[in-house]
């Protein structure tokens, strides 16, 4: 089958793809930020439940960096250090996760490509390098690279100190879906600039904060946001009368989120 060029297909389709009002399905709910887990601030503020009232899609991590989360279809997975998905009940706690009403329009199919390169082109056909969107990729990976931190618990240690406590996990031509947002660099610290993606296999056995990976063939689906919703968790007295000035935290988050195992 000949390969489709982003250059041809994804800017005639792309932009077209504008911010959807019905349902709110033009709204990023965001609880937390990820600066509030520079300094270790780890508590579950927040539970599914009440995530899944804003939306049936997205990603997020739990209470002590418990697992790596997706939520497809309005069903929340958790892939912790063995690799494999668990579905989580309503009262799962997080310090920190993104979720939305998906609306996704297709974009583009690809094949052969890799993860850069994907996500490069996605931004470039989007031409929208400082609006939130969401990214959906279904497809065949011929090889891909995730990682889940192994669980912390109380007295919890900085992000910088969790990133070297992590199960990372490879496999090769596995289908599923990768899942991911894309937050411009003026809001780095509320998030991750760039992209922030976790993947699930379709058969649920695989899956992970995603470090990399090589699309063999697969469809690509895109969501822009006009709206961002922070949740703070102002409940808390830890994150109320912590000083965040004291934190370095663009480079900490940059440092924890990328792919730093070899």
């Amino acid at each position: 089958m000949e390969t489709i060029t982003v250059a041809n297909v994804t800017q005639s389709l792309a932009k077209n793809i504008h911010p959807i009002t019905a349902h709110d399905a033009n709204v990023l709910y965001q609880h937390g930020t990820l600066a509030l887990l520079v300094p270790g601030l780890l508590e579950g503020t927040t539970t599914i439940g009440e995530l899944l009232k804003h939306g049936d899609t997205g990603i997020g991590t739990g209470e002590g960096l418990d697992g790596e989360l997706i939520i497809l279809d309005g069903v929340a997975y958790k892939i912790g250090q063995s690799g494999v998905a668990e579905q989580v009940p309503s009262d799962f706690t997080m310090p920190f996760a993104n979720s939305h009403r998906a609306a996704f329009q297709f974009q583009c199919s690809r094949e052969d490509i890799g993860l850069e390169a994907l996500n490069e082109r996605i931004v470039e056909a989007n031409g929208r390098a400082n609006t939130f969107f969401s990214v959906k990729v279904h497809g065949t990976f011929s090889f891909m690279k995730t990682r889940a931190v192994i669980k912390q618990q109380a007295p919890y240690p900085t992000l910088l100190e969790v990133a070297d406590r992590q199960a990372i996990f490879l496999r090769h031509d596995v289908t599923g879906t990768m899942l991911g947002y894309f937050s411009p660099v003026m809001f780095h610290g509320a998030a991750v600039a760039g992209f922030h993606e976790h993947f699930l296999s379709d058969d649920h056995t695989f899956g992970g904060h995603v470090l990399d990976a090589v699309l063999s063939h697969g469809e690509i689906y895109s969501q822009v946001f006009d709206t961002l919703v922070t949740h703070l968790p102002v409940d808390d007295p830890e994150y109320r009368n912590h000083d965040f000035s004291q934190d370095n935290i663009a480079e900490a988050i940059s440092s924890a989120e990328g792919d730093t195992a070899h």
